[in-house]
């Protein structure tokens, strides 16, 4: 039995041979009839760090520049906007509105009234008390200047005269209404009377006073008198401060006539200029001693008739006073 089987045994493994073999075989041929795919491209490495030379131990030049940084001069509220935080995507509560009570609160009702100034002001002004040596002797001279009233509307009190060996050479005394037109300027209006020199004499007084640009002092005045004749006086200074205390004041002083009058030695046209230079030093705002210098000019008939009476057509002096306000 078992001899019969043999055999058969034999041809099988044969066959299960012949089988695995012929497999085998189309495999590789198929294998070799299939593209070959490309090779991968090589894969680019880093090279090496060396760690231990980075010196993770000391502190790092990124944290010492961010150190030294001025973070006074840097935007951090814009730098905030960039990343939005947890706050700002929260509703926000929206603002309440204004309640009686809140205006009641903001605006009290006040207990006094307010306290005003007075209507009513005085100001009186010796601009110039002083006394010069002149070709005559020594002389004395003076410039005053007072209003009374409100700041629209004053009554306005000028005088200035000179002495001259003892006696009185030139007086005279305005007595005006001032309104005023501008924050800088007053119209005034009044009468004039003229003391001195020869007899006296009234003027109709019409002018404008004040502070012209660059805070110049002008005072410019026409005057009418009796059988029509007619006079003008400019005069304009400047206070020139030095220091807080020191102050220097130029000063010119026009006459003008517009005819002429023998008895007084007055000519026609142009008939003097003054032009003086004061240093003062104030002690206080109210009291000020001062030197100086003034030089007096005479034009055209006025100094024909100076000249003929035997007086000098110009004359220069050394002046020293004290200027008070009260």
């Amino acid at each position: 039995m078992s001899a019969l089987h043999s055999p058969r045994r034999a041809a099988l493994a044969a066959a299960l041979t012949l089988a695995f073999v012929g497999a085998a075989q189309a495999q590789h041929h198929a294998a070799q009839a299939a593209p070959t795919p490309p090779e991968p491209a090589p894969v680019a490495t880093e090279p090496a760090v060396d760690h231990a030379a980075m010196g993770h131990a000391a502190p790092s030049k990124v944290n010492a520049d961010h150190d030294s940084m001025d973070h006074s001069k840097m935007d951090h509220a814009a730098m905030a906007d960039t990343a939005p935080s947890a706050a700002s995507q929260t509703p926000r509560e929206p603002i309440p509105e204004v309640t009686d009570a809140d205006r009641a609160a903001a605006f009290p009702r006040l207990r006094h009234h307010m306290q005003h100034a007075r209507e009513f002001n005085s100001y009186v002004l010796f601009d110039r008390l002083e006394v010069g040596d002149t070709d005559h002797g020594r002389s004395e001279a003076w410039e005053a200047t007072a209003w009374f009233g409100s700041d629209l509307n004053r009554v306005w009190l000028r005088s200035e005269g000179e002495r001259e060996g003892g006696a009185t050479a030139a007086a005279d005394l305005e007595v005006l209404y001032g309104r005023s037109v501008t924050p800088w300027w007053d119209v005034v209006v009044g009468l004039k009377h003229d003391f001195k020199p020869g007899r006296s004499q009234d003027w109709l007084a019409v002018g404008v006073q004040g502070m012209s640009p660059y805070k110049f002092e002008v005072q410019a005045t026409a005057y009418v008198g009796a059988s029509g004749r007619v006079a003008a006086n400019v005069e304009a200074e400047y206070d020139v401060l030095l220091t807080n205390r020191l102050i220097l004041q130029p000063l010119v002083e026009l006459d003008f006539n517009g005819s002429q009058d023998t008895r007084r030695g007055i000519g026609s046209g142009l008939s003097t200029l003054e032009a003086g230079l004061r240093l003062r030093y104030e002690f206080s705002r109210r009291f000020a001693p001062y030197v100086g210098v003034v030089h007096e000019r005479s034009f055209g008939n006025t100094a024909e008739l100076r000249r003929d009476e035997g007086e000098a057509r110009e004359d220069t002096r050394v002046v020293a006073g004290v200027r008070i306000w009260f």
